[in-house]
């Protein structure tokens, strides 16, 4: 198969399927090695993108999936009357960063950070496809275990959790704001 055709073939699995597919099962299919699979995806991706058109190639995470250009969401919402989702609250996002950040990760363990029962908000973010079981602890109770979903990812516009912006350093800003004190206090 020429790398046109694999290239091709590529569109059309990712276009079939509407889902991520992982890099893997891509290879099996086109009987090529990962390394190919990722020139080609990157190849395709640069090429709908240089083109300008209505899709474009998401990788997210070890998978790709097709998806609509952002720049036509209002045309494709009006289109199959899709109401714009709602944005998420405070709740909701305080709970998507400590999932994103330490999972996998129980409700006790969040409600523990936050201070509040979130038992309805981790059920709507799991409903949103934004959050997924993904087993349980081995302690009594066996607690279920939360991650972040490919979903997530999407919505963030990142291929994966590294890409999140890092963590603010908790002991050099409490060094800072005692620094910040100690110059004030000397000022006077």
């Amino acid at each position: 198969m020429e790398i046109k055709e694999h290239e091709a073939a590529l569109e059309a699995i990712l276009f079939a399927s509407g889902e991520p597919v992982p890099v893997s099962r891509i290879s099996e299919a086109l009987e090529v090695d990962e390394d190919t699979v990722l020139r080609l995806a990157a190849h395709l991706a640069g090429r709908l993108e240089e083109d300008g058109r209505g899709v474009c190639l998401k990788r997210l995470e070890n998978s790709y999936q097709m998806c609509s250009d952002p720049k036509h969401g209002a045309a494709v919402r009006k289109t199959l009357d899709m109401r714009r989702n709602t944005p998420l609250s405070q709740a909701a996002l305080e709970i998507l960063a400590i999932v994103a950040y330490n999972q996998p990760v129980t409700k006790a363990f969040i409600e523990q950070i936050r201070g509040v029962d979130c038992s309805g908000v981790v059920g709507s973010l799991v409903l949103k496809g934004l959050i997924e079981e993904c087993g349980r602890l081995e302690l009594p109770g066996r607690p279920l275990l939360y991650r972040t979903t490919p979903e997530f990812l999407r919505c963030l516009n990142i291929s994966s959790l590294p890409e999140l912006p890092p963590l603010p350093n908790r002991e050099e800003d409490d060094f800072e704001a005692a620094q910040l004190t100690v110059e004030e206090i000397e000022k006077e």
